[in-house]
C-alpha cells in the first residue's frame, strides 16, 4: 500500500468517527489522539504494517496488532500521531475506529453512559466508552487517560 493511500484511509476513519462523535455527544471540538485501522485480510494487514513501518516507530506491540507513532497527519479533528493496524478480526467488520480526548472525561461518563449505543469498558490501567451505531462503518472510543498519555507520548 502507498503511503498516501494509508493516509487517506486513516483521514476517511477519523472523519467518519467524528461524524458518529458528533450525532451522539456534544463533544465537537474534542481532539483526536489515535486512530485504529481494521484490516480486512492478513494480506491488507502486512501491506499496512510495511508502510507504517516506513513513517513511524512501532511504539507498542498487541496481541491485535501494532501500535505506530508516526509524523502528523492532519484530520478534521486535529494532528494524529499514534496509529494502530489491527490484525483481521471477524468482531471488528468496520474500517476501524478513533480515540478522542475529553476535557473532563468523569463529567462525560456521567452524562453519555447510560445512553444507547455507549458501553464502558474497564482495563487493567484505563478505561474507556465505547461508542458504536451500526449505520456507521467505524467506532469511537474515550479513553481515560488517552493514550498519549498512557504510553507517555508527547505531541512534538
Amino acid at each position: 500500500m502507498e503511503l498516501n493511500q494509508l493516509i487517506t484511509l486513516v483521514k476517511k476513519i477519523v472523519a467518519e468517527a467524528c461524524k458518529l462523535k458528533d450525532a451522539h455527544t456534544t463533544a465537537k471540538h474534542a481532539p483526536v489522539n489515535y486512530a485504529c485501522i481494521f484490516t480486512q485480510n492478513q494480506k491488507e494487514y502486512e501491506a499496512l504494517v510495511a508502510t507504517a513501518n516506513k513513517i513511524g516507530a512501532v511504539v507498542k506491540e498487541t496481541p491485535s496488532g501494532l501500535l505506530f507513532h508516526i509524523p502528523p497527519i492532519n484530520t478534521v479533528a486535529g494532528d494524529l500521531r499514534l496509529v494502530k493496524i489491527r490484525l483481521p478480526d471477524v468482531t471488528r467488520p468496520e474500517r476501524g475506529d478513533a480515540d478522542f480526548t475529553i476535557l473532563d472525561y468523569h463529567v462525560f461518563k456521567k452524562k453519555y453512559l447510560s445512553k444507547k449505543g455507549f458501553k464502558l469498558i474497564p482495563r487493567e490501567n484505563f478505561e474507556m466508552i465505547e461508542l458504536m451505531n451500526a449505520t456507521f462503518n467505524v467506532r469511537v472510543y474515550f479513553s481515560y487517560p488517552p493514550l498519549g498519555e498512557q504510553l507517555k507520548i508527547t505531541k512534538k
